[in-house]
C-alpha cells in the first residue's frame, strides 16, 4: 500500500487521500454492498477509509451526532469503514412523498419538497451546512447541477481527512436522459478525477451486455473514467464465465476486478426499495430455532412510502422471531404482534389501512389485548387525532384512536439521537419526524418519547429495538400478552451480529476481488489510454 498514506488518516503533508467510484449497471446491481465490503476490507489493512455518496434517494434515513439526516446505506458503509458517519458522506438525500415529489435534504436537513421538474431546475431554497459538522461553506440549493459544487466540496473535504474515500454511484451511470445534470455518477467522478468500477448483477442475466452496453453509452470523456468491472452474484464454476470475462476485456480494454460470489443475507440497510416479499421474511432470513417453547410471529404493515423498515431487523434476528410484511387484514390473525412502521405520508398510510381493512382488524386486536406497536408515522396514525398543514396538507384527520395522542405536524424536522429508558433498560434511538405529540391523559405507560395503553405501544424512536436488553424486555412483555411460550435468547446481541455482517462484506472483497489491482485504482488514479468503445452518447447529453 505504497501510496495510501496509512493508518490515522493525514500524515501531516496536505496531501488529499485517494478515491473510487463504485458504480453500476442499474440500481441493485450490489453498488452499495460493494462500497461497504471495500470498505471494511480497508479498515481491516490500517487504512483510514470514509464513504461517500453524492445523492441519495432513499426512505431509510439515519441521524448523525451532530444532528444531521444522512441515508442509512451510508451510516451502515461508515460503521464498515470504522468511522463516525457525517453529513459530509452524504450532502443530498432525497426522500419521496409521491410519485412525483420529494423532500431535499441537503448537507443534513430539510430545505425544500420539490417535484422531479423543480429538482432538475434552476431554483430552490437556501442551506447552511449542519451545525457543528466539518463541511464546507454556506451553500445555496439552486438546482440538481448548481449542487455539483457543493457534493464536490464535501468529497474534497472527505479526502483531506481520510486515506481513502470510496464513492457509491446511484441507479446506472448510462442514464443518457440525466447526465447534463448528473451529480453522481459520471458527473461526479469527472469533477473529482476519480476512476470507476461498475458492478454487474450478473444473476439477473445479460451482464456481458450490461457492462459493454454502459460503456458503449458514454462519451469518450466519461469512458476515459471507467476503469474495470466487477461481477456480483454469480452461482457456479468461476471458470465458465471467465472466457466471456476475457472477450469483455477484448472488446473494451478493461478487466473485471472480481467475481463475488451470491450469498444470502448480505444486503445492508436497503436504499432504492423494500427488497423483502410481502408475504415472505426479511431479506431470505432463516428463522433460527427459538429458545424457548414457542416461536413468535410479528405482521409489518407495509404501508405506503414505508420508511427506516430496518426497525424490524433486530427482531429477526432473534431466535424464533418470524417477521413478515403484510398488506391484508387475514394476515393479522395469526400475528402475536403487529407493527406499524414509519412512513414518508401519515395521511396516506391512515388512509390504506383503513381502505384494506386493516385498521379495523387493528382495534379489534387492541380490545382484545393483543400486542400491537407503532414507531414513528405508525405511533401517528395510532392517535386520536392528526393535524397535517406540512406533510399532506390534509387538515385536522382523525386517527385510529388507540393511544391518547393528539399529532400537530410542525415545520422543523425533529432530527435527534436520543437516549432514554423503558422496560427498566436503557434504550437508543433516533428520531426522524415532523409530528409533535402530545399527549393526553389515559396513557398507562410512558414508553421512550409515547406512551402504552394496554396492549399498544407508541414511540418516535427509531432504532430503539437494537438495544438488546430493552428488546427482550419487550418482547417477554409481548410473548406473555400474546400466551406465546416464547422466551428470548439472553446471548443475543445485534451490534455484534451486524459487524459480523459488515466482515463477511469485507471477506468477499478480499477473497473475491483483485484487491492489488483495486488498490491501484484508489492510489494512483484514472488509468491512462483506456480504449473508446463506440458509438459513445448521443450528441448533447454530456
Amino acid at each position: 500500500m505504497s501510496g495510501i498514506r496509512g493508518k490515522g488518516g493525514m500524515d501531516g503533508s496536505g496531501a488529499r487521500g485517494g478515491g473510487l467510484l463504485v458504480a453500476g449497471t442499474t440500481s441493485d446491481a450490489g453498488k452499495s454492498v460493494v462500497t461497504a465490503g471495500i470498505c471494511r476490507w480497508l479498515a481491516r489493512k490500517g487504512v483510514s477509509v470514509a464513504p461517500f455518496k453524492a445523492q441519495n434517494m432513499s426512505l431509510n434515513s439515519f441521524v448523525t451526532r451532530e444532528g444531521a439526516e444522512i441515508g442509512r446505506a451510508q451510516a451502515m458503509q461508515a460503521a464498515a469503514a470504522r468511522v463516525e458517519p457525517s453529513a459530509l458522506m452524504n450532502p443530498v438525500l432525497l426522500k419521496p412523498g409521491s410519485d412525483r415529489s420529494s423532500q431535499v435534504v441537503l448537507l443534513g436537513k430539510p430545505v425544500g419538497e420539490l417535484s422531479a421538474r423543480g429538482y432538475f431546475g434552476r431554483s430552490g431554497p437556501a442551506a447552511h451546512p449542519p451545525s457543528g459538522a466539518a463541511s464546507p461553506g454556506r451553500t445555496r440549493y439552486s438546482g440538481r447541477e448548481a449542487l455539483l459544487g457543493t457534493v464536490t466540496e464535501c468529497l474534497e473535504e472527505l479526502r483531506r481527512t481520510h486515506d481513502a474515500v470510496i464513492c457509491e454511484g446511484a441507479g446506472s451511470p448510462a442514464e443518457i436522459n440525466l447526465r447534463r445534470t448528473d451529480i453522481v455518477n459520471m458527473g461526479l467522478a469527472r469533477a473529482a478525477r476519480l476512476p470507476v468500477v461498475v458492478v454487474g448483477d450478473i444473476d439477473r442475466g445479460g451482464v456481458f451486455a450490461s457492462f459493454f452496453g454502459t460503456t458503449a453509452l458514454l462519451s469518450a470523456a466519461d469512458q476515459r473514467h471507467v476503469a474495470a468491472y466487477l461481477v456480483n452474484k454469480f452461482r457456479g464454476d468461476v471458470s465458465l464465465l471467465e472466457p466471456g470475462l476475457e472477450m469483455l476485456r477484448d472488446l473494451t480494454g478493461r478487466p473485471t476486478v472480481g467475481v463475488l460470489p451470491f450469498a444470502h443475507g448480505l444486503g445492508i440497510d436497503e436504499e432504492d426499495g423494500l427488497r423483502v416479499s410481502l408475504r415472505g421474511t426479511v431479506r431470505e432470513s432463516v428463522v433460527a430455532p427459538p429458545y424457548g417453547a414457542d416461536v413468535l410471529r410479528i405482521a409489518v404493515a407495509a404501508v405506503p412510502l414505508m420508511s427506516n423498515f430496518t426497525d424490524v431487523d433486530a427482531l429477526a434476528a432473534e431466535p424464533g422471531v418470524v417477521v413478515r410484511f403484510v398488506d391484508r387484514p387475514e394476515e393479522l390473525a395469526d400475528a402475536d404482534l403487529v407493527v406499524l412502521p414509519g412512513t414518508r405520508g401519515t395521511v396516506r398510510a391512515l388512509e390504506w389501512l383503513r381502505e384494506r381493512g386493516l385498521a379495523d382488524a387493528i382495534a379489534r386486536r387492541a380490545a382484545e389485548g393483543r400486542p400491537v406497536l407503532g414507531v414513528c408515522g405508525g405511533f401517528q396514525v395510532l392517535g386520536e387525532r392528526i393535524e397535517d398543514e406540512v406533510e399532506s396538507k390534509a387538515g385536522t384527520v382523525a386517527g385510529l384512536g388507540l393511544l391518547p395522542v393528539r399529532m400537530r405536524f410542525a415545520a422543523e424536522k425533529t432530527l435527534a439521537r436520543p437516549v432514554g429508558e423503558a422496560l427498566g433498560e436503557r434504550v437508543e434511538g433516533y428520531e426522524i419526524h415532523h409530528g409533535v405529540a402530545e399527549l393526553l391523559d389515559g396513557a398507562e405507560e410512558p414508553f421512550l418519547d409515547g406512551c402504552r395503553v394496554g396492549s399498544v405501544w407508541g414511540t418516535h424512536w427509531h432504532g430503539s429495538l437494537e438495544s438488546d436488553g430493552f428488546r427482550r424486555a419487550f418482547l417477554r412483555r409481548v410473548a406473555a400478552a400474546a400466551g406465546r411460550a416464547f422466551v428470548p435468547a439472553p446471548d443475543t446481541r445485534f451490534g455484534e451480529l451486524r459487524e459480523e455482517q459488515l466482515d463477511r462484506l469485507g471477506d468477499l472483497i478480499e477473497e473475491h476481488a483483485d484487491t492489488d489491482a483495486l488498490l491501484r485504482l484508489i492510489e494512483k488514479g484514472v488509468p491512462q489510454g483506456l480504449p473508446f468503445v463506440p458509438p459513445g452518447a448521443p450528441a448533447g447529453t454530456s
